[in-house]
């Protein structure tokens, strides 16, 4: 794999982590209101996820 992908996902599963690390309860609280959302939403958040990553990649380089 290329090393910039790894890099990447490495730093991706830090991020991830930090949350469950600083804050587990406020953590799980988000969790269980994410669980609660219906298809749509949950894809909406993923949709409004994906494009902040994707500006995030763009306006980096």
């Amino acid at each position: 794999m290329n090393t910039t992908l790894l890099t990447a996902l490495g730093l991706m599963l830090v991020l991830e982590g930090l949350m469950p690390l600083i804050a587990p309860k406020s953590w799980r609280e988000t969790f269980k209101r994410m669980i609660a959302l219906n298809d749509g939403q949950l894809r909406f958040v993923g949709l409004i996820s994906l494009l902040g990553g994707l500006l995030l990649i763009f306006f980096s380089r």
